[in-house]
């Protein structure tokens, strides 16, 4: 859960939120993925840490099923990364922060439950202080950033 801070972190100096995944192989301790956000980089809305996590896991092992491997993420999974972490199969799932917003497993829906094929065991609140802390002081400055923005407007037009 450290290195996927330490991901969320370097997704906040970019201007991301800052959400970082790793994915553990569990027999071996090696990491096999890891990713942060890049939406607003790439402009795309596929770009998660979690799904950017699986891709590279899934290029380490040369297939998309990711058996005996945990993913280790900053913010609970969205339902687009839920249905990727599923389909790929990983075996268990650990988050820092609950999204009570857009949270998959747990907070507002839980997709584990559901009757797929596959079931992750899922653990959350892990770190979720500095995990919670990051978003928060990420969003903080957003807001003060458009508050100088629309400031700075109001004085001009005076």
């Amino acid at each position: 859960m450290l290195e996927a801070l330490a991901l969320a972190k370097k997704a906040m100096q970019l201007g991301e939120t800052p959400v970082g995944a790793v994915i553990v192989k569990k027999s071996t301790g090696e990491i096999i993925g890891r990713g942060y956000n890049l939406r607003e980089g790439s402009r795309s809305a596929l770009s998660h840490a979690e799904i950017i996590a699986i891709d590279q896991a899934s290029r380490t092992l040369g297939g998309w099923r990711l058996l005996d491997s945990v993913i280790y993420v900053t913010l609970e999974p969205c339902p687009m990364c839920a249905g990727a972490i599923i389909n790929a199969r990983l075996d268990r799932v650990v988050f820092g922060a609950f999204d009570p917003k857009a949270g998959s497993f747990g907070s507002v829906v839980s997709l584990h439950q559901l009757p797929y094929n596959h079931k992750p065991e899922v653990v959350g609140g892990v770190l979720c202080e500095k995990s919670a802390e990051l978003l928060k002081d990420f969003f903080s400055s957003l807001r003060s950033g458009k508050r100088e923005k629309k400031t700075n407007r109001e004085q001009s037009s005076n």
